[in-house]
């Protein structure tokens, strides 16, 4: 299917068993709730799913269980984080040839590439699969930034479409608005700046705490949209503390406590990250107990 960048998409977490083996029962129950909440596509193998402590095999599994689950209703993105271009083509590769619809990718890893590296590498992916491609800005966690200038070489590639953009300066919004209009859509993928954000003109919100709060994120997408921006900003502002869960060194730990507040996750993650521990794991949960106390409704935000 044709992927229509808009939206709220998920950046969704692995789940594991307690045995580290692939949890694909509880995955499949969070996929359906985020369909039922109404996100716009699913992104899998992101650092929220863990990807680099995946294994070929499970990233293939996960891929052809999430088509199998969403049945073509919205589009299944895999995200690309390799360390050289040989290997980020042959994902990209492999992806489009078991029915992946979109890929994100971030500039490579472990090496700082230069500015004419870097795009040489989106270039080289681009060239090398049909599937339409979102770059994943993210200066702060991977020390790369695509600038502006660095965009508008890539677009001479036609099947590079969209920006994650995470560089937290959120007048970027803005800038790449200014620049290139409607030739790139821009995506949020800081959850504490995704209200501002889609206010000042973003298309989507890549997101975290959506995981485990699925309907939440997706209403104050739909509200935002529909001008109704006091009614975004009562839930918003309940979702703040939560919401800053995502922007920690451990956001994968954190973001699965809250869903298994919201009964569609477990704690498990795989070394060596580990579960959250002492005075920190306390208060984690102290801000999800205390959100989960005052969790709001929802207007009918579907119909809008």
């Amino acid at each position: 299917m044709m992927v229509k960048w808009e939206g709220v998409m998920p950046a969704v977490t692995t789940k594991f068993t307690s045995d580290d083996k692939l949890d694909l029962v509880m995955f499949e129950k969070n996929i359906k709730a985020q369909m039922e909440a109404g996100v716009n596509g699913i992104i899998l193998g992101g650092t929220l799913g863990e990807a680099s402590t995946l294994t070929k095999e499970e990233k293939e599994i996960l891929i052809k269980v999430t088509l199998t689950i969403t049945k073509g209703k919205i589009p299944v993105i895999i995200n690309i984080a390799e360390q050289s271009t040989k290997d980020a083509i042959e994902v990209a590769k492999h992806a489009e040839s078991i029915g992946a619809e979109g890929i994100m990718i971030l500039p490579p890893m472990r090496y700082k590439a230069t500015d004419f590296e870097t795009v040489t590498y989106f270039g080289e992916i681009a060239k090398n699969t049909s599937l339409p491609i979102m770059i994943y800005n993210n200066p702060i966690d991977y020390k790369i930034e695509v600038t502006l200038d660095m965009f508008e070489e890539l677009s001479q590639y036609k099947n590079i479409v969209a920006i994650k953009e995470s560089t937290r300066e959120i007048t970027n919004v803005i800038r790449l608005k200014n620049r290139f209009g409607d030739r790139y859509k821009v995506f949020t993928g800081v959850d504490t700046l995704g209200l501002e954000s889609l206010v000042i003109g973003a298309d989507g919100w890549v997101a975290g705490l959506v995981c485990a709060y699925p309907a939440e994120t997706v209403a104050i997408y739909k509200l935002v949209k529909a001008g109704k921006i006091n009614e975004a900003m009562k839930i918003y502002r309940w979702f703040m503390p939560l919401l800053e869960l995502d922007i920690s060194p451990q956001l994968v730990q954190n973001i699965k406590l809250a869903e298994v507040a919201t009964g569609i996750g477990t704690e498990n993650v795989r070394a060596p990250r580990l579960p959250l521990q002492g005075t920190e794991r306390e208060r984690v949960l102290n801000v999800i107990q205390a959100a989960m106390k005052t969790r709001p409704s929802l207007p009918d935000y579907k119909n809008l």
